[in-house]
């Protein structure tokens, strides 16, 4: 094993056993640094602190010309400002080189919604197999609480209060929080754990299972969520996230009540929730443009009228 690969395995380490990182996060951070020692491997670089931000310029920009794309450049720039930060408190390096690096700037993205009829339509359903009430659960609860796909993953069947209307979440850098689960998901939920009995394996723990009775996997949950919503007639593709963009947009419409939104996605920062801000303007304007008498062309008539 090189030295650059070695000092990564360390850092991997660091990540699993001290900052409790998820295993997604933990191989993101390990296919970066690999790509990166590969890069200085070619170049004769064999140290780690024989790294100058001149080289991390040249390697962005070289994965640039590769067509990675603006996102993973900016998460290659983080991860190795975390990396040297790392390494300097372990008192490895005396510099990061990488600090004061910056990737080029990806274009802002709104997230990509589902309109509260379609959701609607979807979920109002009545599911008779056992794995329809499995999936059926699984969609009320992602929409009822806006939660990750991994804190879904992740919950337990005791995390889950019937009574008390409200389930524990671990969510990112393990920190847990409590969230309110709504009337629907709450009783797709006692449908699912009285399935759930019949399907799991002795010791299993999990909140959700696969039909083999052990934790249900990211890739299953995403591909039987698009599955259902290709089968009750929903009009666009649907994953995880765009049902916790979709929870914490028709949220804020609702309240405009932006630290509560931060508060129900785990959100540390508030800057990371001020995104749906932007989502709530959009809808706003829509609004405005179609009612304001002078918002619209002149001698252009309304929608209903033009109808």
């Amino acid at each position: 094993m090189s030295d650059l690969a070695a000092r990564v395995d360390a850092f991997i380490g660091h990540l699993a056993h001290e900052r409790r990182a998820s295993v997604h996060t933990r191989s993101a951070y390990a296919r970066d640094l690999a790509a990166a020692a590969a890069w200085l491997g070619e170049r004769g670089i064999d140290d780690w602190v024989r790294v100058t931000p001149a080289d991390v310029r040249d390697l962005l920009a070289a994965r640039h010309r590769g067509g990675l794309k603006p996102a993973s450049l900016a998460r290659l720039a983080s991860t190795l400002r975390s990396f040297y930060a790392w390494q300097m408190r372990e008192g490895l390096a005396r510099t990061n080189p990488a600090v004061d690096v910056r990737a080029p700037k990806r274009a802002a993205k709104l997230p990509e919604t589902v309109d509260v009829d379609d959701l609607a339509a979807m979920l109002d359903v009545v599911p008779e197999t056992d794995i329809h009430i499995r999936d059926h659960a699984l969609l009320e609860l992602f929409y009822s609480a806006g939660l990750r796909l991994a804190e879904v993953i992740g919950m337990d069947a005791h995390d889950v209060d019937l009574a008390g209307g409200e389930a524990r979440v671990l969510g990112k850098g393990s920190r847990q929080r409590t969230v309110p689960v709504g009337s629907r998901a709450l009783a797709a939920l006692e449908r699912w754990l009285a399935v759930r009995v019949r399907w799991a394996t002795a010791g299993e723990n999990a909140l959700f299972v696969s039909q083999r009775g052990t934790r249900i996997s990211r890739s299953s949950v995403a591909a039987r969520m698009d599955a259902w919503a290709r089968r009750h007639g929903l009009p666009v593709h649907l994953h995880p996230h765009k049902l916790r963009h979709s929870f914490a947009t028709h949220v804020l419409e609702s309240s405009s009540d932006l630290r509560a939104v931060q508060e129900l996605l785990g959100h540390a920062h508030i800057t990371t929730t001020q995104i749906y801000t932007h989502l709530d303007f959009a809808h706003l304007a829509k609004v405005y443009d179609a009612a304001h008498p002078r918002a619209r062309l002149t001698g252009q008539a309304p929608d209903d009228e033009r109808a």
